[in-house]
């Protein structure tokens, strides 16, 4: 496991539930998460897995209600930000960990200029005038590749792609230890995605930021991630290094997003999707969560919960397919 000393984050048994009149949405359960300091992670999952519910857990954003941290824990940087107070997370968002969003038009106010919304991180967080902290934005917007001259410009007057650049800008203005992208190039088109990945991995190591990538595509966990974790239905089924979970894929699910992607060497071949749909989270099943939708499942599937198994000190998977008791009809099953 990794050394605790050396962790920007760390999530224990996180559990989160959006309560409503009709039902309680089990959103995240018993989730666990680490990530070292000026490393990158990329948290793979379909829509409704929990990852962005993960990336808000993070900074306490949780809309509540109707949502609610049931239970878990979650440091950064070896703190508890459970312990602190709203005054004292407010410090936090933005200096400490900043968080990407998923759609840069909704992200950005449209009656500010853009050089004024990164200033305003940057007043709220260091000890600056409002000249110097503009000062600071158009350095930002320079680093990600948009003239400085432009901050004074409005939303509406940028591509798609510059939007996300200037949200990037204003997540790194104040340098923080831990940045939460969350699906950051799902509304650009494919070219500028590159850029803006590049770009990401070149602050990134410049700063030496901390980072949790949420996606669901694997092209980019490749080219970015140092770990993975694979996430199914609020919990973390497969977790490995980069060459761990892409070299020795353990679990059905990991499977199964791997044989949806496209293989460039043999174009003849079929896309194989995962069957059925993601659970409903308010009724999920009593074992393992992917047993509806597993082509390998057991009788024992559809009652207990699997236990996590190590292939290594880093990669484990929570599958029974891989329990000692198990592996024999498991394996039969597989074939």
């Amino acid at each position: 496991m990794s050394d605790k000393k050396n962790l920007a984050v760390e999530i224990k048994d996180l559990v989160v539930e959006f309560r409503t009149d009709d039902a309680i949405v089990q959103a995240v359960n018993g989730l666990d998460l680490e990530i070292e300091k000026g490393k990158t992670l990329g948290l793979v999952g379909e829509t409704g897995a929990g990852k962005t519910t993960t990336g808000l857990s993070i900074l306490r954003l949780i809309p509540d209600p109707p949502g609610k941290i049931v239970s878990g824990t979650i440091k950064l940087g070896g703190e508890d930000i459970f312990a602190k107070s709203e005054k004292e997370m407010e410090k936090v968002r933005g200096n400490q960990v900043s968080m990407i969003f998923q759609d840069p038009m909704t992200s950005l106010d449209p009656v500010m200029t853009v050089e004024d919304q990164i200033a305003e991180v940057v007043e709220l967080h260091e000890n600056v005038n409002h000249a110097k902290a503009v000062e600071k934005a158009k350095e930002m917007l320079e680093l990600v590749g948009i003239p400085g001259e432009r901050g004074t410009e409005y939303p509406h007057q940028f591509s798609g792609g510059m939007k996300q650049r200037v949200v990037i800008a204003i997540a790194l203005a104040c340098s923080p230890a831990l940045l939460i992208a969350d699906e950051p190039t799902t509304a650009l088109d494919v070219t500028i995605q590159a850029q803006v990945l590049e770009m990401m991995k070149n602050l990134k190591e410049q700063y030496n930021t901390s980072m949790l990538m949420i996606t669901h595509d694997l092209g980019i966990v490749a080219e970015i991630c140092d770990t993975v974790s694979i996430i199914y239905a609020g919990r973390i089924v497969e977790h490995g290094t980069l060459e761990d979970v892409f070299d020795y894929t353990r679990h059905p699910y990991t499977e199964g997003l791997f044989n949806s992607l496209p293989d460039l060497d043999h174009r003849e071949q079929r896309l194989k999707p995962i069957k059925g749909l993601m659970p409903d989270p308010s009724n999920l099943p009593a074992g393992c969560a992917f047993c509806p939708r597993c082509d390998y499942a057991m009788e024992i599937c559809k009652t207990q919960k699997p236990k996590r198994v190590y292939r290594n000190e880093e990669h484990y998977v929570e599958c029974h397919l891989y329990n000692e008791e198990n592996i024999k009809e498991g394996m039969l099953n597989r074939k």
